[in-house]
């Protein structure tokens, strides 16, 4: 961390312990410290689809404790703009997208870092992700939180080596109950708050429920990768692949006690097709082609090279090797098959304990081809 006084930071402020205490703990190392809070979202709160007012009024009372003044800044029509539409065309076109990545890239990490630079004239933002800025011969790298349990840079690799001089993750040295100790030790309303799950937008509703309001369901078969019909789904949307609850089928047909997993979603026929054991070799593939790619240290990035990646965020990494197709699109070759390879999510890549860029799934290399 950098120990730089008189320095202005500006912390968004999410109304949980974790932004809360990298406020605490900038004030702490002698910065000039304000907060931003960010309203994304304008659904009616009273529908219980966004926490954004009970947010709002944490950050004002943690704020108020601490004696930092506070920003309120709404980005609402720009996350509709630019995140919720991208988010609903995935779905609409079968796959699985993961709207918190392109919120920190579109809206943390670019609407609300020329805000804090350009209009509030601060030298660095902070934010309450667990994560590392480290410099090696002056170049700063992302590197994962010393909480691994925690670790948030799978969400954090569209970010570039050139806004990284400009960041400070103040927890991300810390373990969550480290985090959670310090509140408690300054009576910070928030200590016991739980962390936030799912997707920000929809809060504690199930996603089905949440995308029907913006997108027709259209039922149809649930059908085995021969085309023998097993069931009805609900719409197409719902569903992602490697997917076991929620298809409602049971264990009606073959090998009864085996549960069954989606692996594809045919948009012509409108069907969910599902096969029997997460290690059918329908679900494996051997590798996968993916575009949008950031790197975010953009510097003599090999054609070819070994390194581990994440392809969803719960998840240990996987080895693998790289080729890159051009500047935007790699292949990826996995050092043995893995499940459940699903388009639209982000795959990251990490040498050792650095992040080093990643991109979205367009799709998976099968290990037996039809």
């Amino acid at each position: 961390m950098k120990n730089l006084n008189n320095k202005k930071v500006i912390v968004a402020m999410s109304g949980g312990v974790d932004s809360s205490v990298s406020a605490v703990l900038l004030l702490k190392y002698g910065y000039n410290v304000e907060g931003v809070f960010m309203k994304n979202w304008e659904e009616d709160d009273k529908n219980g689809y966004c926490t954004s007012f009970r947010d709002l009024y944490d950050v004002r009372k943690v704020c108020k404790t601490i004696g930092i003044y506070l920003h309120e800044i709404n980005f609402s029509e720009e996350y509709w703009n630019l995140v919720f539409s991208d988010f609903l065309n995935e779905h609409k076109k079968g796959n699985t997208p993961n709207p918190d990545i392109l919120c920190n890239k579109e809206i943390k990490f670019n609407l609300f870092f020329n805000f804090a630079i350009k209009i509030l004239h601060a030298d660095y933002i902070a934010t309450g992700h667990y994560a590392q800025i480290r410099f090696f011969n002056r170049i700063p790298m992302l590197v994962k939180s010393n909480d691994y349990n925690k670790d948030q840079t799978y969400f954090l690799y569209t970010l570039t080596n050139k806004k990284l001089n400009k960041i400070l993750f103040p927890v991300g040295k810390l373990k969550k109950n480290q985090v959670r100790n310090i509140s408690k030790k300054l009576n910070l309303s928030v200590s016991d708050k739980p962390d936030s799950t799912g997707i920000c937008f929809i809060g504690p509703l199930k996603i089905s429920k949440f995308l029907s309001r913006f997108i027709k369901y259209n039922p149809g078969n649930i059908v085995t990768e021969h085309g023998y019909i097993l069931g009805r789904h609900t719409g197409l949307m719902n569903y992602t692949i490697g997917q076991r609850k929620g298809i409602n089928i049971g264990g009606q047909y073959g090998k009864k006690t085996i549960p069954w997993y989606v692996i594809d979603k045919d948009l012509q026929k409108n069907a969910l097709i599902v096969v029997q054991g997460l290690k059918h070799y329908k679900l494996m593939s051997v590798g996968l082609l993916a575009y949008k790619i950031n790197w975010i240290n953009n510097i003599n990035i090999p054609i070819f090279f070994f390194c581990t990646t994440k392809i969803r965020y719960c998840q240990h990494n996987i080895s693998c090797n790289v080729q890159c197709v051009n500047l935007n699109t790699v292949q990826v070759f996995f050092n043995a098959p893995v499940s459940s390879v699903t388009p639209g999510q982000s795959i990251v890549f990490y040498m050792s304990d650095i992040c080093i860029g990643g991109g979205i799934i367009k799709q998976s290399f099968p290990l037996i081809k039809n």
